[in-house]
């Protein structure tokens, strides 16, 4: 990690280019750090899609939570939004993790096995 000084000296505007990425010193738009970071996300996935029910953190609210799904992020929101339509429930998609509201795993489990995904359920 990059000590304090060198933080603050990395070049933040430029007039040449405007707002610059902070990790590749490009302009914002020329930026490719998310799509860098999504292909590295793709290629440590197994295939394995996995689905546990989670309570910590939540209040005691139960989340099914889908891991491991080998999709890219925009694909992997409209899969979020079809799953989430066929519970009837809300949920999120944070950090390549798809959150669905409630206990569903056995509806989840079937629905993405006849989309042909390979699925473990996982936890308790």
């Amino acid at each position: 990690m990059a000590s304090l000084q060198d933080q603050l000296r990395g070049l933040v505007y430029s007039t040449d280019k405007g707002r610059l990425c902070p990790d590749c010193a490009e302009a914002l738009d020329e930026c490719i750090c998310d799509q860098l970071s999504e292909q590295q996300r793709l290629a440590t996935l197994d295939g394995i899609v996995r689905i546990r029910r989670e309570t910590s953190g939540r209040k005691g609210k139960g989340v099914t939570t889908l891991t491991g799904i080998p999709l890219a992020e925009p694909e992997l929101k409209t899969l979020a939004k079809k799953l989430k339509q066929r519970c009837g429930t809300g949920g999120s998609v944070k950090d390549g993790v798809v959150e669905i509201q409630g206990d569903h795993r056995e509806l989840l489990k079937s629905m993405l096995e006849a989309e042909g995904y390979k699925v473990k359920l996982a936890g308790g």
